[in-house]
């Protein structure tokens, strides 16, 4: 009856050992972490505040980059306050059900910022190569629709990933050697097959990060296609300049997640420290940095951002 009841088969709780081998230098290393989620919180609230009160702002671009900015406030905030714990108080226990429940947040945001991202290009898509046709086809209406489609996509391909995990066996080791309850390591404890879980892990992310690359990658290939067809230099590089900003948040959001993917594949030789610094920067640098492309990359946008700053 209970074949399937994790804590019979374990400890009802998770030990999360931090960055193990640099425990002396935890209050250091959470100077950084926390100035990192100070500046998250303040520009993607910043950017949630002026989109909602500029009225001039509720277009289809800004309401998409408002739901990246939620996303990223998510993302970060199920990292860092645990993360802060640790180096701070040595909180390092974390329920099974916790642990479980951070998984889904984290790989459940880190979809919707996915497909928000996919959105942001179809926007431009349509701004560029249909732009006669844009007020149309991109209303705020459908916008919300699509933000709802992101939402639920999301929970669908997500969802049974943790129920699969919650159901597993897990050993009496129950040290978890990350900030966080990195999935992977997660699975390490396992005393049961994880086979299952690890294959549905696979296809999840081929769904979501190959799919989501593949539609960008063909929105932009239509993007450069149609630039092209342009015969003015100077119409070359407004329709450019359009796109700037969503490139550099794409670049920002895939870049650090393959290359913390490629260094935890294939750099058995690196320490686990640096391993675990590299993915709670690729979790915290984009989230950091977006809103400063954008506020930089968009005139429009921060025009609004010095009014209300000079307002407070």
């Amino acid at each position: 009856m209970s074949a399937f009841n994790l804590t019979s088969f374990g400890p009802p709780e998770f030990i999360l050992k931090g960055i193990p081998g640099l425990e002396a230098h935890y209050i250091w290393i959470s100077i950084p972490f926390s100035v990192f989620y100070i500046i998250i919180l303040l520009g993607n609230f910043m950017v949630v505040f002026v989109v909602t009160n500029e009225q001039t702002l509720h277009k289809p671009m800004y309401l998409l980059f408002c739901m990246l900015a939620l996303t990223e406030i998510g993302i970060s905030t199920c990292v860092v306050p645990k993360a802060m714990c640790i180096f701070w108080f040595g909180f390092k226990s974390i329920t099974v059900d916790g642990c479980v429940t951070q998984i889904f947040f984290l790989y459940f945001l880190t979809g919707v910022h996915s497909a928000v991202l996919v959105t942001m290009a179809f926007d431009r898509y349509v701004a560029i190569c249909d732009p006669l046709r844009y007020a149309t086809v991109l209303t705020n209406t459908r916008i919300a629709k699509l933000g709802l489609v992101c939402l639920l996509r999301s929970v669908l391909l997500v969802l049974p990933g943790p129920l699969l995990l919650r159901r597993l066996p897990f050993c009496s080791n129950r040290v978890i050697p990350h900030t966080y309850c990195e999935h992977n390591a997660v699975l390490k404890m396992s005393c049961g097959d994880t086979t299952a879980i690890r294959l549905y892990t696979l296809l999840i992310t081929f769904m979501i990060i190959g799919l989501d690359l593949t539609l960008i990658g063909l929105s932009y290939g239509l993007i450069i296609r149609a630039v092209l067809r342009i015969s003015s230099k100077k119409a070359h590089q407004k329709a450019l300049n359009t796109c700037t900003a969503h490139v550099c948040v794409i670049l920002m959001s895939y870049t650090p997640n393959l290359f913390s993917t490629l260094t935890h594949r294939f750099g058995q030789d690196i320490a686990s420290h640096i391993h675990i610094i590299l993915t709670n920067l690729y979790l915290l640098t984009p989230p950091m940095l977006n809103p400063i492309i954008y506020g930089v990359k968009t005139r429009e946008f921060w025009e609004k951002v010095r009014k209300h700053t000079c307002r407070m």
